[in-house]
């Protein structure tokens, strides 16, 4: 029997940072994939927020 892989990559999911800050009803969120190995740390990307409607930075939340 072959040994069963390792899963490395995993759903993750983004949150906009400026949503919860703010007094907008909503919180704009994304699900994405990433390599736990190559990327341990916590993914920031700049996203489209359509509550805040513009671009602005979105980080990973477990």
């Amino acid at each position: 029997m072959a040994k069963k892989a390792t899963k490395a990559r995993a759903v993750i999911h983004l949150e906009c940072t400026t949503c919860r800050s703010s007094g907008v009803p909503g919180v704009s969120r994304y699900a994405t994939r990433k390599n736990k190995k190559n990327t341990p740390a916590r993914l920031e990307l700049r996203k489209y927020c359509r509550f805040e409607r513009q671009y602005t930075v979105h980080k990973e939340i477990k």
